[in-house]
């Protein structure tokens, strides 16, 4: 079976930082679950701060 990972975050990120993560995330789900590197797929997606709220607020207006 292959490991399918989703990201969910706010938009913002740089594609250093993205390319970290998902090195990151894929080598961690490798060792966890013993899966080989390859069989791994991560989906990032992104959304703007209009699109995410907590406690009853929206992020672009903290």
């Amino acid at each position: 079976m292959m490991p399918i990972i989703t990201i969910k975050m706010i938009e913002g990120r740089t594609d250093e930082q993205k390319r970290a993560l998902v090195q990151e995330v894929t080598e961690a789900v490798s060792k966890t679950v013993n899966a080989p590197k390859e069989n791994i797929a991560i989906i990032i997606e992104e959304m703007s701060k209009n699109h995410y709220a907590t406690a009853g607020v929206l992020q672009m207006d903290k």
